[in-house]
Order: structure tokens, then C-alpha cells, then sequence
């Protein structure tokens, strides 16, 4: 399941700077309190997240899964509807909505012993384990510094709502995507 699984993770983090462009595009265009410095922390982001895809295509290279063929899959209906959510918020509601998702998929990194038990049971080597090794040094950081920014935000009620339905929303999707590499009972 470990290759299905890199996919799967590949297919929901190409999308993550594109989305974060996106968002930063939308906050730049603002005329609202949120705007600055929503944009300040989203210029910082994209380029914390350039490359994560790249390292990932070379993990499943390592365990002899060609780039090619996972570029080839085509992502479920549950991961086009995950990213595809945040570009609705983004554009149709407030880019703010954004940082929900990223609360989540960068707010519950793998720690070390997780990574070393998965390289000892998927028996695959410490090369196909690299973005999951950066992601263990890089997200807490990354996690904090979005912690400290939602708390230095102008954040109204709405906003709060739209950051929530955002992390829910990814929370539920990312499940389900994850479901549909289970086999069937």
C-alpha cells in the first residue's frame, strides 16, 4: 500500500503551490484589513512548499515507481474535491479559508519514530523516505509560524467560520481519499 499511498500524497501536494499562488493573488487584489498581511504569510509559504513534489516523485522513484506513472494516475474524485474546494473558497468566498487546509496538512507532521518504524516495516530504503524526513524537521516550524499569524490576524467571526469549514472540509476529504486505498471488504 506504501506506493499507493505516495501517490496519493503526490496528487494532493502538487497542488499545494499552485493553491497557495492562488491565494496570495486573491489577498494581493483585497481592498479589506485581511489582505496585507494574509499575503505576507502566503508569499513565505509558497516558498517553503516549492519542491515538496519534486522529492516526492524521487521517494517513489526509489521504490521503483516511474515519475511517469504517477503522473499518468488519475486522482479520485475525493482528492480533485479536497483541492478543488480551496480554489472555490479561494476565489468565491476569501482566500483567508485557505489557511485551514494548511493548518491541517502541515499541523500534524510524521515525528521520527513514525518515519523509522515505516522505512523497518514497508522494508523500502531511507532515500524513499525523504520528504516525510523533511516534513518532520520542517512542519513544526511551519506550523507555528502559521499559529502565531492566525493570532496576529484581524480575524472576524466569519473569517474564523471560513478557516474552520476549510480544516473540516480537508480533514473529511483527506479521509476519504485515504478510505479509498483500503480494499474493499
Amino acid at each position: 500500500m506504501w506506493p499507493d499511498y505516495l501517490v496519493l500524497q503526490h496528487q494532493i501536494i502538487r497542488a499545494t503551490v499552485p493553491l497557495t499562488e492562488v491565494a496570495l493573488e486573491e489577498a494581493r487584489r483585497l481592498g479589506d484589513p485581511l489582505g496585507p498581511p494574509l499575503a505576507a504569510y502566503l508569499e513565505d509559504h509558497v516558498d517553503e512548499e516549492l519542491g515538496h513534489d519534486e522529492t516526492l516523485l524521487g521517494d517513489l522513484e526509489a521504490i521503483g515507481v516511474p515519475r511517469t506513472d504517477v503522473l499518468a494516475r488519475v486522482p479520485s474524485p475525493s482528492v480533485a474535491a479536497l483541492v478543488g474546494g480551496q480554489y472555490y473558497w479561494i476565489h468565491h468566498h476569501h482566500p483567508v479559508s485557505f489557511l485551514g487546509y494548511v493548518a491541517l496538512m502541515e499541523g500534524y507532521p510524521p515525528s521520527p519514530e513514525l518515519i523509522e518504524m515505516l522505512i523497518e516495516r514497508t522494508g523500502y530504503p531511507r532515500d524513499a523516505f525523504r520528504t516525510y524526513l523533511e516534513h518532520a524537521e520542517l512542519d513544526p516550524g511551519h506550523r507555528d509560524r502559521l499559529d502565531r499569524t492566525l493570532d496576529a490576524l484581524p480575524l472576524e467571526e466569519p473569517d474564523e467560520v471560513a478557516i474552520g469549514l476549510s480544516a473540516i472540509a480537508t480533514a473529511a476529504l483527506a479521509a476519504r481519499s485515504l478510505e479509498e486505498l483500503l480494499p474493499e471488504p
